[in-house]
């Protein structure tokens, strides 16, 4: 008798990696899930798969669900045909234009195996500082002082 393969996991909200935004073409509703980090994106590709997404939008009886990988931007896009009840000019749903899906689907909760590290995967994760210029104080936030308004150079 060999013992069952019991891997330590720990869930995670889709939403505390990943942003998203959705919209339709006709019944068709598009779904772009764009992770914050590379290792954000190494788990949605791994974890978030069309025969996931097909599951936790079951109730909305998608005929198909199709993923499509967008690296260059860290993204995954998925296509739920036949979702919208019609499309935006034929269906009585108050989201005919499937808007909110995007929103519900940071919901879903991914289990992941206790060896990756959400914690590099979440916005606040270090970031390669060559990547982006640094931080430019604004001048509008400054408090209005005498003094601060002297030092402040003509526009």
């Amino acid at each position: 008798m060999t013992a069952p393969d019991i891997t330590p996991t720990r869930p995670i909200r889709l939403g505390e990696i990943a942003h998203a935004r959705s919209g339709d073409k006709g019944n068709h509703a598009n779904i772009a899930v764009l992770a914050y980090t590379d290792e954000g994106y190494a788990i949605l590709r791994r974890f978030l798969t069309a025969e996931r997404v097909a599951q936790y939008f079951a109730s909305l009886q998608p005929s198909k669900v199709e993923r499509y990988e967008v690296p260059n931007v860290r993204g995954l896009n998925f296509v739920l045909y036949d979702v919208l009840d019609g499309g935006a000019s034929r269906s009585l749903r108050s989201d005919s234009q499937g808007k909110a899906l995007a929103v519900a689907l940071l919901q879903m909760t991914l289990t992941l195996p206790s060896d990756v590290n959400p914690e590099r995967c979440r916005r606040s994760a270090p970031t390669n500082p060559e990547r982006f210029p640094p931080s430019v104080p604004n001048p509008v936030r400054r408090e209005n002082t005498k003094a601060n308004i002297e030092s402040q150079e003509p526009v």
